[in-house]
């Protein structure tokens, strides 16, 4: 085995034994049932780690992530991860977080070539295109990019709240509400962005009122 990775299994070995210490049960717990609250659809991005940012333990939280937390139609991985969380984990809250300075956004906004990636960063160009005269009045580029990440956090809240999946589960009674949320790395806190969905009707006088107090 590489010696590069070698040290992974003992990181894994001392967790494990350390968890065993703090609390013997713990493992047996887990393994029987898996009821999270909470669906967090995030970035890939390293340093944004769902469970510890939020203080929740394995088992806890159902986690999606990819590069710039975007949520497509077209997307059968996160769309099944989303049915899965709603229709057979019942989770109450699906917190779609984005984070200030993400490289995602940042290639998005700049057009910067990255490969393949261009592709699904085209989503995030969208959101940027639609909100041009937004970004155009902000001088400092940091402060026009962290806007970005907290208008395309925007709007994967709704394009989740648009699935056939949340229609469905509202129109049976199902509660379940949509968060936006952005995370700083710079403080380790959590924004949240203005806009909570809890129904279908909901989405675009959420979406509104979240874009104007960012004006």
């Amino acid at each position: 085995m590489p010696q590069s990775i070698e040290h992974l299994f003992a990181n894994n070995k001392a967790w494990s034994e350390r968890m065993h210490a703090e609390d013997p049960e713990f493992f047996s717990r887990l393994v029987k049932q898996q009821t999270p609250e909470y669906l967090w659809i995030g970035c890939s991005d390293s340093r944004v780690p769902a469970n510890q940012i939020v203080g929740l333990a394995p088992g806890e939280i159902f986690v999606h992530r990819n590069i710039a937390n975007v949520v497509v139609h077209t997307d059968l991985n996160a769309l099944s991860v989303i049915h899965y969380a709603v229709e057979i984990l019942r989770v109450k809250h699906i917190l779609v977080v984005g984070h200030y300075g993400c490289g995602g956004v940042k290639a998005a906004l700049q057009d910067n070539r990255t490969g393949l990636t261009d592709n699904w960063l085209r989503h995030v160009q969208d959101v940027r295109d639609r909100h041009v005269q937004i970004l155009q009045e902000i001088e400092h580029p940091d402060e026009r990019l962290d806007r970005l990440c907290e208008l395309n956090v925007i709007h994967q809240v709704v394009n989740v709240s648009q699935t056939t999946i949340l229609r469905e589960a509202w129109q049976r009674g199902q509660a379940v509400t949509v968060h936006g949320w952005c995370y700083s790395l710079h403080d380790g806190l959590i924004r949240e962005l203005g806009i909570r969905v809890n129904s279908r009707e909901a989405a675009a006088e959420q979406y509104r009122c979240a874009v104007e107090r960012l004006r």
